[in-house]
Order: structure tokens, then sequence, then C-alpha cells
């Protein structure tokens, strides 16, 4: 098993991230994490070591999507680094759709992503600029 750096791959997986997000699908992200997990932005950084704890962590991001008529999640790979045999660092761009077709900018992240059981799983998330 080696770490995918396939973009159909990656794509597939985000793909299924960004539904789960905007969607609220608290189960399907706990399940896009290896565990522990760790999450870093400027201001602050925390982990989660139990599927629960990922799922408490996103609880106030689908009120926030929904409030603002977030309905599509897209995430734009803008670079793949392999690291390791498992391990694979992707940079993303989210864009989003919202309700009445607009698209409405996202934010960037940094996945530190590995292969677990031939899919990746996110091991790291850092916000970026």
């Amino acid at each position: 098993m080696n770490a995918s750096t396939d973009l159909d791959t990656l794509a597939d997986f985000f793909d299924r991230y960004g539904v789960a997000l905007v969607s609220g699908d608290l189960p399907a992200l706990a399940g896009c994490y290896a565990l522990p997990g760790l999450v870093v932005a400027d201001t602050y950084s925390f982990s989660f070591t139990s599927p629960a704890a990922v799922a408490l962590s996103f609880v106030g991001a689908a009120p926030d999507y929904q409030d603002r008529e977030l309905v599509a999640a897209h995430a734009r790979i803008e670079d793949v680094q392999p690291l390791s045999a498992l391990l694979v660092m992707v940079a993303v761009e989210w864009e989003f759709l919202d309700s009445r077709g607009c698209a409405v900018p996202g934010e960037r992240y940094r996945y530190l992503l590995r292969t677990a059981d031939a899919e990746p799983v996110i091991c790291t998330v850092v916000r970026t600029a």
C-alpha cells in the first residue's frame, strides 16, 4: 500500500468530505479522520482522539453553512507532495456554491493524509493564507 497521489482518488476523497461538510453529516466527517488528529490555525490548535470528538468539533460548522446557504463544496487541489510511503500533503482551496447558484470564496488548507485500508484519511489540518 502506498500514499495516494492520484488526483482522481484525492478528488473523490475531498468530494465526499465536502458533501459531509455542507450537509452536516458528522459520522461521515469523523470517518474522514485518522485518530488521533490535529487541527492547527493561527490562533488555536486542537486535537481529537475519538470519532465523537471529531464530530463535536464540527457541530458549529453545519449551522454556519446553512446560515450562509451553502449547498456544495468543491476542493480545488493546488498541490500534492508525497512525504513517505503512506503520507501525502495536499494543498486545497475550498470553493462553495450557495443556494442561488453563486460561487462563494472559501479558505485554503493543507491536509496531511495517511493511506489506511487503501483510502486517505486526514491526520492533520493546517489553515493557510
